[in-house]
């Protein structure tokens, strides 16, 4: 790692430190949840540590719970097609050998992949290992609490700690669609499809629907390449 590899990283586990706190809390949930629908304390830890996906393992606790095995492990799979757009869009800012592409990947989560996001369109990798770092810790620490602890439902309502997470997004959000105004313009593209789709289905599903909202994106980075054509491969 070079100095500026260094001082990327030490700045994303500093803005890890208040998504982590937020995941600590929701793998309370987690882990308590999965306690009680007799998952033992073994399997959700080692599934928080190698999942490492909120969304994913809510679905899949949820839909064991009245449909096959086949089926959960489907709706865990489609909840998260989204990090395929993430992939895809930060994939010309990963460096190295296919291995260490394959490894920077795995970092990849919802706050990361905002916190990487530079002006230009590229993505601090490093930075967004940084962020990934202290989630890790607190997802899979805090899976294990909720496991050993048990904390019931009503009482994560009365502090508060139910709303924790999705209040973290909100502050995320406020800060991505400060940034440019084709934000604000995928920021309610997504709100409307998901609204409707709310009519018809899930909200799983609305969310997934909502994200492409985000394909508005296809059409600047298009515009850069023909840029970075017309000028020999510099972008202006």
């Amino acid at each position: 790692m070079t100095g500026p590899g260094r001082q990327s990283f030490a700045r994303g586990l500093r803005l890890g430190i208040g998504p982590a706190l937020a995941t600590g809390v929701l793998a309370l949930n987690f882990g308590a949840e999965a306690r009680a629908r007799g998952w033992g304390t073994v399997a959700p830890v080692a599934f928080s540590a190698f999942a490492f996906s909120g969304s994913a393992q809510f679905t899949l606790l949820s839909s064991l719970s009245g449909a096959t095995v086949l089926a959960a492990i489907v709706a865990a799979m489609v909840i998260n097609v989204r990090y395929l757009v993430m992939s895809v869009a930060i994939a010309p800012s990963l460096r190295g050998g296919r291995p260490a592409r394959i490894l920077q990947a795995q970092a990849i989560v919802d706050a990361s992949f905002l916190a990487a996001h530079d002006e230009d369109e590229q993505y601090d990798v490093w930075r967004m290992i940084g962020v990934s770092v202290p989630q890790w810790i607190c997802w899979t620490g805090g899976t294990a609490v909720g496991v050993l602890a048990a904390p019931s439902p009503d009482l994560m309502h009365r502090l508060g700690l139910d709303v924790a997470f999705p209040a973290f997004f909100i502050v995320l959000l406020i800060d991505e669609v400060r940034r440019s105004r084709r934000a604000v313009v995928a920021c309610l593209l997504g709100a409307v499809i998901a609204a409707g789709l709310l009519f018809v289905t899930g909200p799983s599903y609305a969310l997934l629907g909502a994200a492409a909202a985000t394909l508005i994106g296809l059409r600047r980075r298009r515009h850069h390449e023909a840029v970075a054509v017309r000028t020999g491969g510099q972008r202006r």
